[in-house]
């Protein structure tokens, strides 16, 4: 698995303007991952910056979660994922990725 697979995955999710309308970073085992989707188009990156909303997660669970093969909430429970910040930033995350 890959950093850059990842980056590119949630790119693609997140197209030009999502209207997330918040930042969020992903630490993962490879490195971070951070998503600006106050900026338009919306920017996905490596960079280590501070956000709304923290995540992390490796990036073999982060893809399983992106691609339906992992429950948010089960992974939370087990350890697998934790959330840090704006509980609110993390539900538009979610739902952002569902609609993909």
């Amino acid at each position: 698995m890959s950093l850059q697979i990842l980056t590119d995955r949630i790119q693609n999710i997140l197209g030009t303007d999502s209207g997330l309308d918040a930042t969020a970073k992903f630490v993962t085992d490879e490195g971070v991952l951070f998503v600006d989707g106050k900026s338009v188009p919306n920017s996905v990156s490596n960079t280590d910056a501070e956000a709304d909303c923290t995540f992390e997660v490796s990036v073999k669970n982060a893809l399983k979660l992106i691609d339906g093969d992992l429950n948010a909430m089960m992974a939370l429970m087990t350890g697998k994922l934790k959330i840090d910040g704006d509980m609110g930033v993390a539900m538009k995350i979610a739902e952002t990725f569902g609609r993909r």
